[in-house]
């Protein structure tokens, strides 16, 4: 019951807030702070884009699948490929969803972090919360960076699954099937590209978490 009511007092003070200042106000009132609040996010942006390398890592093999096609009917290797492709692009809108919902926490907090400073009476705590606040924002900048390029490699590898569904869609022969096993090492390449940049973007998500906790 506790829950409910604390789900249904959140999804009020969106609505009044539009996930902007009063939001963080009422979370902070309940307890959650920013920082914990930008974790979350980290780690719900991190795990989207591991979904989304493993989701593309699949919807290649079902590629690779329709170019080695030998049996069964290309209709229904267009429709899997197709759902191939919009789940590609489904897991690809969560990553980008994910990264500003950081980006915009991330604003709040450094910029609140930035006001407190001020209040300090010790000029040593003040400058010593001033370099901490620089040395997160430098982490911070570093993460934003290898999610924003590794979301950047989505964009290529969609736009030719797209071509590929939508050759096949109106081309369902062998002809066709031939004319997209030209394509296959372009797009193994791409994936390729894409699976290590989200790897390494991962990784600044898992240091920047271990960082917040310090």
């Amino acid at each position: 019951m506790k829950r409910i009511v604390l789900f249904a007092f959140v999804a009020v003070a969106l609505m009044a807030a539009g996930c902007g200042k009063a939001y963080y106000a009422t979370m902070e009132k309940m307890g959650y702070e920013k920082r914990e609040i930008m974790a979350d996010r980290v780690v719900d942006a991190r795990d989207a884009q591991q979904d989304a390398k493993e989701q593309f890592a699949s919807a290649l093999d079902m590629f690779k699948s329709v170019v080695n096609f030998n049996g069964g009917t290309l209709e229904e290797k267009y429709e899997t490929l197709n759902d191939e492709y919009e789940a590609s692009e489904a897991r690809a809108q969560k990553v980008r969803d994910r990264i500003e919902s950081v980006e915009d926490v991330a604003e709040a907090l450094f910029d609140e972090w930035q006001d407190e400073i001020t209040q300090y009476s010790s000029a040593k705590l003040r400058r010593s919360s001033q370099a901490k606040l620089a040395e997160t924002q430098n982490r911070y900048n570093r993460l934003l960076r290898a999610m924003k390029r590794a979301s950047s490699r989505m964009d290529p590898v969609l736009a030719a699954f797209k071509d590929q569904v939508l050759y096949l869609k109106h081309n369902l022969n062998a002809k066709a099937i031939a004319a997209l096993e030209g394509e296959l090492s372009a797009i193994r390449g791409d994936v390729d590209v894409l699976v290590r940049e989200m790897e390494k973007s991962i990784a600044e998500a898992d240091a920047f978490i271990r960082t917040l906790d310090q």
